[in-house]
């Protein structure tokens, strides 16, 4: 006998060179709107909400549809309950990371601490201005522009430690500026 093998000794399907699986198949996004009902049951089974499972629905074609998708076989609905529950595990992680935002309640205020409602931006701006320049610049940089201290200490050439430190004393000399304009606005009044 030869050293070659004989086609007959292996079994069928599994000649050499040939694979089993099912051909790859683009999945077609014209016929994606005929699952949308059973995308829209399965996510509000996810969310419990309808607005939410609308969402979800409309995040997952989203992602489908951004690039083209290889399946093997004829199951798309298999394929999209997949993308569906993974863009949902995705929010849910995304969502836990995110802070927790609660309303603040006039009830929740501190007592002694007073809101001064009388102030308008000019006011502010002027006491801002009136404060010595260090302080008035990281005021500036961390209240008024949203720099962190990390980088208003690149900004301003100064160490962060003393960025904190002026930021504190700056928002004291504002602080007393408004709360002489809010007695005199009070008194005024």
């Amino acid at each position: 006998m030869s050293a070659s093998t004989d086609e007959s000794s292996t079994p069928e399907g599994q000649q050499l060179g040939v694979d089993s699986s099912p051909p790859l198949r683009q999945l077609d996004p014209m016929a994606l709107s005929g699952h949308i009902a059973v995308l829209q049951r399965a996510a509000g089974a996810l969310c419990g909400s309808r607005h939410e499972a609308e969402d979800l629905v409309q995040d997952t074609f989203a992602q489908v549809l951004a690039r083209p998708r290889l399946l093997r076989g004829d199951n798309d609905v298999g394929y999209l309950l997949r993308a569906l529950r993974n863009t949902h595990a995705t929010h849910q992680r995304a969502s836990s990371r995110r802070p927790i935002t609660v309303p603040l309640l006039e009830a929740d205020a501190k007592p002694g601490s007073e809101v001064v409602a009388g102030i308008d931006g000019r006011e502010l701006m002027a006491a801002i201005a009136a404060a010595p320049q260090p302080y008035r610049d990281v005021v500036v940089a961390v209240d008024v522009v949203g720099l962190s201290y990390r980088q208003a200490a690149r900004q301003l050439h100064t160490p962060e430690a003393t960025i904190t430190s002026r930021l504190s004393r700056g928002r004291q000399h504002v602080a007393r500026a408004l709360g002489g304009a809010a007695s005199a606005s009070r008194s005024a009044a």
